[in-house]
């Protein structure tokens, strides 16, 4: 494949972390993004595990991460790798719980990330068979008055989706680029709509944090438009 990045430039390192639960598909997501980085002039290489993270030699040397690891856990010693790459200006990316819902064990990474899943609406109790499908469900992403005019989601217009919508947890340091509304519908514990952010970006340090919420499975990250602000995302993020 033809390299897209100009010629001369420097060549980056991007580091894919992926794992933990199997049903946000953490290989073949990350997989179909690899290739783009390829093509903007990233040496990838992929880890399936976070130990990574605690080795200095490798961080010292990384532009990028791109993490995909649900509901994980990570080690003090990880977590410390992990936070003084992005304190020194290595960019951070990823989707979903992969990102969003990593490590619930260290309020230190929450704090980093800005934004904590909390929820994910299901459908109506009667049409509910037990599967992951009982918490696809229609929403809008809505482009923020930021989001028109930054560089990750620009020319992108409000976009429908069916997957699961993250009610997240955040807080104002986020610049919110997209948000959705969780409408309160009758079999529901809340009483009013409830807006979260859907993509959001965040300087932390030197470094670059960009998360999407959307993200799912391989269909969604696939749709155009989430496609489009994931790799944008993760191209202003790099360092």
């Amino acid at each position: 494949m033809t390299a897209l990045h100009p010629p001369g430039a420097r060549e980056r390192h991007a580091l894919v972390v992926r794992g933990g639960w199997d049903g946000h598909q953490p290989v073949e997501t990350t997989d179909a993004f690899i290739p783009f980085l390829e093509d903007h002039g990233f040496d990838v290489r992929v880890e399936e595990s976070t130990a990574v993270y605690a080795d200095e030699r490798v961080m010292g040397g990384i532009d990028l991460i791109v993490q995909v690891n649900t509901m994980s856990t990570i080690e003090d010693e990880e977590f410390a790798g992990l936070q003084r790459a992005v304190l020194n200006g290595t960019g951070m990316g990823g989707w979903h719980g992969g990102i969003a819902d990593s490590y619930r064990n260290n309020a230190d990474y929450l704090h980093m990330i800005g934004g904590q899943f909390a929820h994910h609406a299901s459908k109506p109790p009667e049409e509910r068979t037990g599967g992951q499908s009982d918490n696809y469900i229609p929403y809008t992403v809505h482009i923020t008055e930021l989001g028109t005019t930054h560089p990750i989601t620009a020319g992108v217009d409000d976009f429908e989706l069916v997957t699961e919508q993250y009610w997240v947890l955040s807080d104002e340091y986020n610049d919110v680029l997209a948000t959705t509304t969780q409408e309160a519908r009758p079999f529901d514990a809340w009483n009013r709509p409830v807006t979260a952010p859907a993509i959001w970006i965040r300087q932390w340090g030197k470094g670059r944090i960009f998360v999407s919420a959307p993200g799912h499975r391989l269909e969604v990250v696939q749709n155009p438009s989430v496609r489009t602000i994931i790799e944008r995302g993760l191209l202003w993020a790099a360092r």
